[in-house]
């Protein structure tokens, strides 16, 4: 997803409720006889138990106890000044205790009057058909379901839309520019029009195959990723028409309400974060809409005891979980590091601050952290707050929470100086223990886990030396002209993982072991996944975009998805 005026992120669904009426087993349309006694029968026990309750269970309402850390005191449901024999109990008579007596008689009559009319409410039920019932159910249903759409159309404030640079089109002069400019514009208008023929409203498509694809990511419904994702893409290519349809099915089919769990990274990025920048580009009220009602269906996630979200989260009952592979039930520091600028905007649009407030204690909970040799381990437990691996890395698993660091100090035109501190301190902990040259003179970020470097890159580290660039200004120390030649040297050494390979697209990670440098070497290393800087000779396909298995073989197999990412950011 692109933020307006920022690099591409580095990072990385709805049918309405079902009202239908619940069903029944194929019997008699009335319940037997023998059905309503013993319906009847545990009704009226029940009701009796807690009739009974009231008399025979301590009176609690009388004494409410308050460890004030000296002694206990009983203080009683009325007061009374007078007769007190000690300083910390006061007792009820007189008066007092005459009206007490009425009182509790008071209650025993509402409460037999109430057991009594349950009992008649439960005789009425039980007299119903089996269609009476489903319509009472079914007019219960309709209600709540029309609580929540007026609760979804709840106003929300007017506040100005900053002014973006750069987004009203005009063609560069260089004629090498337009040329490939408007290559870029067809590969977009290639990878749409497929994903619109083929996969239109699924998640992502399968361009050979030619059908919608989805991912556990997005959970078990269909929420149109690949539109949302490229909302932006498509208004700054000019691209209107296919704008509109895009907007028009969120419109009419973007719903939130349902019994799905997905990632709240994912969701975040690639939904929210698309739903926002398409709202800033074009001022339609829809997106902004949209985006506040999602963010609402992921506040739940944060309910954990140190407020570190959980990974996952159902968007129907507020559940959340964590990856079982992440280090005993941890949360990715990719993940719940990289909300904060569109969480930011949801309390600029809302005026509500409880998205601001969210991810102000993430970065608060981390600055209070021990931090192994300066650096931010991947995993961190959401239940108690400790590290879990001590396993660093600048590309999958932590990537992006640095990227945002510094994007909020950029987005905060500057002043979020807490933000720049920790982005300073944190590539200073990178360059020192993770940065390394090879022996052939290639500078390269490597993994540092439980104690030892690991001398291997991630692709997706490849960002890193646009960030160095993008936060070269600003830097500690008058470093600026360090961090542009360091961010050159990655940009280099990622150039050669393309360029070393049969297909000239980078594999997925790279090592750097003795004669071997920026070449992958297990197979599940080997496969381009479509992700930025991609060359269209051998992703191209009929039906769209599809990545390859193994970038080290002159026939490429397929593996047959046309990412959402593909769109938002390789083609932007």
């Amino acid at each position: 997803m692109t933020t307006p005026a920022l690099l591409p992120l580095s990072g990385r669904r709805i049918p309405p409720l079902n009202l239908g009426p619940p069903s029944f087993p194929h019997h008699r349309a009335t319940l037997r006889l023998s059905e309503k006694f013993i319906l009847l029968l545990i009704l009226s026990a029940f009701i009796t138990l807690c009739f009974g309750a009231f008399f025979f269970l301590p009176d609690s309402s009388k004494h409410k106890r308050f460890d004030l850390g000296l002694e206990d005191v009983l203080i009683p449901h009325v007061d009374a000044g007078k007769g007190a024999k000690n300083p910390g109990v006061f007792l009820i008579h007189g008066p007092d205790e005459h009206r007490h007596r009425e009182e509790e008689e008071r209650l025993r009559n509402k409460i037999r009057a109430d057991h009594e009319k349950a009992l008649e409410e439960a005789k009425e039920k039980l007299k119903k058909s089996r269609e009476e019932i489903r319509a009472e159910i079914q007019t219960e249903k309709n209600k709540v379901v029309l609580e929540m759409k007026m609760k979804e159309k709840k106003p929300l404030p007017p506040v100005p839309i900053p002014n973006l640079i750069g987004t009203n089109g005009g063609d560069p002069e260089d004629n090498e520019l337009r040329e490939k400019r408007e290559k870029i514009k067809e590969m977009m208008k290639h990878a749409w029009d497929n994903y619109r023929m083929y996969g239109w409203g699924h998640n992502e498509l399968r361009p050979i195959a030619r059908k919608g694809h989805s991912t556990n990511i997005f959970g078990s419904s269909q929420m149109g990723a690949t539109i949302v994702d490229a909302l932006d893409t498509l208004y700054i290519m000019g691209l209107h028409d296919e704008f509109r349809d895009g907007q028009k099915w969120i419109e009419n089919n973007l719903d939130f309400s349902v019994n799905s769990e997905v990632s709240v990274f994912e969701v975040n990025i690639r939904f929210i974060g698309g739903l926002l920048a398409a709202y800033y580009l074009s001022g339609e009220e829809v997106f902004k809409i949209k985006a506040v009602q999602l963010a609402e269906k992921l506040l739940p996630a944060f309910n954990t005891p140190t407020g570190i979200p959980w990974a996952m989260v159902n968007l129907k009952s507020g559940v959340g979980r964590n990856w079982g592979w992440a280090s005993a039930g941890s949360s990715i520091l990719a993940e719940f590091g990289t909300l904060h600028m569109e969480f930011v905007h949801l309390s600029y649009l809302t005026g509500d601050p409880v998205y601001y407030k969210k991810v102000m204690h993430i970065r608060k909970l981390l600055q209070k952290m021990d931090r192994p040799n300066g650096l931010y381990p991947n995993y961190l437990n959401p239940r108690t707050g400790r590290w879990g691996q001590y396993h660093t890395s600048v590309g999958g698993l932590g990537d992006s929470f640095y990227e945002y660091l510094l994007k909020a100090w950029l987005m905060s035109d500057k002043t979020d100086h807490e933000a720049r501190k920790m982005y300073d301190d944190a590539i200073e902990a990178i360059e020192k223990h993770l940065i390394k040259k090879s022996r052939g003179g290639l500078t390269f970020i490597g993994e540092w886990k439980n104690g030892h470097l690991e001398k291997k890159m991630g692709h997706l580290a490849c960002f890193a030396g646009g960030m160095f660039v993008l936060g070269a200004d600003g830097s500690r120390m008058d470093k600026a002209g360090h961090y542009l030649e360091l961010g050159a040297e990655i940009a280099r050494t990622c150039h050669e993982s393309y360029d070393r390979t049969a297909l000239k697209l980078g594999p997925e990670s790279f090592k750097f072991d003795g004669a071997v440098e920026a070449v992958a070497v297990r197979q599940a290393e080997k496969y381009y996944i479509l992700r930025p800087e991609a060359i269209e000779k051998y992703c191209r396909v009929s039906g769209g975009f599809s990545g390859v298995k193994d970038v080290y073989s002159s026939t490429p197999t397929h593996d047959d998805v046309q990412q959402s990412f593909f769109l938002a950011e390789t083609l932007n």
